[in-house]
């Protein structure tokens, strides 16, 4: 049997206390002490907190899963006690964090939670609390989850390895070790589909007729989702929820963050069409905003005179002494392309997150370059610069990944070492029975 490696002992999930959990049979549990760990307790809601996180993420209904929600129970209640062992820890070396970066964190993780709800309500109602309840629950977690990173960079990022380690360690997990995959290295040129004055014209007539009924009192909400072709939005009345600055397109975040509460904008163009926002609410460097979009859609011609230009780029390129790099940094729309002249680097095969890339790809030759292809960015064509073939880590070629590997198990060895001295030393008593 192969040998097991890079065992994680992994503390990072989300702590939402008192929140509800349902039971097995459907019923809610009543709260109550489930262990006490020195003079520290962890609660039952404590658990059913985090088996509702693991529902939320995962989307399932844990309800219909008994065996499950035993399983998840048993494993919460052990990290739950390793925690508030680590924490006493934690305290008498007074380890403390930073109060921006647990904000930061916090921000990015409460953005995250409501775009997977939905809105900041659907968020409120899966988890039977106010969006107040929720952020000041998960800040704890988040300070609670920074100490013991701290504590745990403290005791042992100072350990070490030596190269006949890292040797013994490659021979003993050699072939449990992932080979390294076939990858690819490629360079793109990206032209976007870009809608003909015609269109152009017809948009925004479309949003000064809803302007206009916006002047004469007609319900922003309302006129949104009658009207607006933002999909993800449109139902919700426009609302867009909280999101921290940076995470909105410049000229839509530029106007929105210039606004008052209930002030409603002149028309915005951004690169999805023409905008009307309103502020809902401002919190620091975070808004909630609601629009209304009308989209600039481009016709068939317009998609056609982008396709036979990138044709033309791929002739040059073949026929003249113009190399792909030099097409790109002239006519790419990539936002990176001055920084990379369209070089998008290496990729392992099967692991495109865009998937018509991995298929444009798959039959280049090193040095080919592909037809035009459709993705959500717009036409691309690629160039397929290097092609490796799969093969097993070795010592000469991977030194420096398996190194690392080695390190962290070590350093995790001494880590569980550590916390079975540490549960000898605290006293735990588990007052339940899962």
């Amino acid at each position: 049997m192969k040998k097991k490696f890079l065992t994680s002992f992994c503390l990072v999930f989300l702590l939402i206390s008192g929140l509800k959990a349902q039971s097995q049979q459907g019923q809610q549990i009543f709260d109550g002490i489930a262990a006490i760990v020195g003079d520290e307790i962890v609660l039952i809601s404590d658990i059913n907190a985090l088996i509702t996180s693991y529902a939320f993420q995962n989307k399932i209904d844990i309800t219909r899963q008994p065996e499950l929600y035993q399983r998840l129970g048993e494993e919460f209640l052990q990290r739950l006690i390793d925690q508030k062992l680590l924490l006493i820890k934690a305290d008498e070396d007074t380890i403390r964090v930073d109060d921006d970066r647990v904000e930061a964190s916090l921000n990015q993780q409460i953005d995250y939670m409501i775009q997977q709800a939905g809105s900041e309500n659907k968020l409120e109602q899966y988890y039977s609390a106010p969006i107040f309840k929720i952020k000041n629950d998960l800040r704890k977690e988040i300070q609670n989850q920074m100490r013991i990173g701290m504590l745990r960079e403290k005791k042992f990022m100072g350990i070490n390895i030596s190269r006949k380690e890292v040797e013994d360690f490659y021979h003993n997990y050699q072939d449990s070790l992932p080979g390294m995959k076939a990858s690819v290295d490629i360079s793109h040129i990206l032209m976007q589909i870009t809608p003909s004055e015609e269109s152009v014209k017809a948009a925004y007539n479309k949003i000064s007729e809803i302007q206009e009924k916006l002047k004469n009192g007609e319900d922003f909400a309302g006129l949104a989702r009658q009207y607006s072709e933002d999909p993800g939005s449109a139902r919700n009345g426009g609302e867009l929820g909280f999101v921290s600055r940076g995470t909105l397109v410049k000229e839509y975040e530029e106007t929105a963050f210039a606004m008052e509460e209930g002030e409603i904008s002149d028309i915005v163009q951004t690169q999805f069409g023409f905008h009307i926002i309103q502020l809902i609410e401002r919190q620091g460097e975070r808004i909630n905003t609601r629009h209304i979009l009308i989209q600039l859609k481009p016709t068939e011609q317009d998609e056609e005179r982008v396709i036979q230009k990138l044709k033309n780029i791929h002739e040059n390129i073949i026929n003249t002494d113009s190399t792909f790099s030099q097409m790109a940094l002239k006519y790419s729309d990539d936002p990176n392309v001055e920084k990379d002249q369209g070089h998008l680097g290496e990729f392992e095969e099967g692991g495109f997150q865009i998937k018509e890339f991995e298929k444009a790809v798959s039959s280049l030759q090193e040095g080919e370059i592909s037809q035009p292809f459709k993705t959500d960015f717009g036409y691309h064509i690629v160039r397929l610069n290097d092609r490796k073939e799969a093969r097993p880590l070795s010592l000469k070629s991977d030194w420096e990944q398996i190194e690392q590997w080695a390190l962290q198990q070590k350093r995790e060895k001494e880590f569980e070492k550590w916390l079975a001295e540490i549960r000898e030393e605290v006293p735990v008593v588990v007052k339940i029975e899962l």
